[in-house]
């Protein structure tokens, strides 16, 4: 007869022991923009095959051929088809209208959701709170067959931009509730030298993350920097 004391535990898995996400294709919504097109940049400069996003066409295309490394342009609808896992990187105002418009594009897609939704006044910068809770919950809300998780918020768009810069001195803090798709955008963050994704908990622990962009601005407005994190310990 078996007992409890006969039946060995599976050894606990290797939180550094993450896929290869090198064969897959990344597409970024608002590619054009300084944050995206940043991130195009690096994961190309990195091997990935990258499709830059934007509502116009040309637009994308011009900003591809900007920056080479294969990186190929289109329209934001057939940007999220031909891709495998979707960035969100477009401004916060657009952010629900995008989603609202590429549900069906973007059904069974893992998406990584990297907006910050900030305001602005004379003070500085202040985080906003959605009525979902965060930008990454307003994306799970409104593409309900996807697979959304949250990171790349904290990246400076000069340094990822910057090719005189070789690697991105940082950590990328990832939320999502699948920890198959959490480990995916870890070993993506891990493709850009001197990156370090660490999973951070579930969505519903977004809103902070976000937040903490406005006071990395303002680290960044005192001290003429461009500020990143990384998690001790780990």
């Amino acid at each position: 007869m078996t007992t409890s004391d006969d039946v060995k535990k599976a050894p606990a898995k290797d939180p550094w022991d993450l896929p290869d996400v090198s064969g897959l294709v990344v597409g970024v919504l608002g590619g054009t923009g300084d944050q995206g097109r940043g991130l195009a940049y690096r994961l190309a400069k990195a091997g990935q095959q990258v499709i830059i996003g934007s509502r116009a066409a040309d637009r994308a295309r011009t900003a591809a051929e900007e920056l080479g490394l294969g990186v190929e342009g289109a329209d934001n609808a057939e940007c999220a088809r031909r891709s495998d896992i979707v960035i969100v990187a477009v401004p916060w105002d657009g952010h629900a209208k995008t989603l609202e418009g590429l549900r069906e594009e973007l059904a069974g897609k893992l998406v990584i959701d990297c907006v910050n939704p900030l305001g602005f006044d004379k003070k500085g910068a202040y985080a906003l709170k959605p009525e979902e809770g965060s930008a990454a919950e307003q994306a799970a809300a409104l593409l309900p067959g996807s697979r959304v998780t949250a990171a790349f918020h904290h990246l400076s768009a000069v340094l990822l931009s910057d090719p005189e810069i070789a690697e991105i001195d940082t950590d990328v803090m990832v939320l999502g509730e699948s920890r198959a798709d959490t480990d995916l955008v870890q070993a993506l963050a891990g493709r850009i030298p001197g990156m370090r994704g660490v999973f951070a908990g579930r969505l519903r622990n977004a809103h902070q993350v976000e937040s903490l962009v406005a006071n990395l601005i303002s680290v960044n407005r005192r001290y003429k920097a461009h500020a990143g994190l990384r998690v001790t310990d780990v």
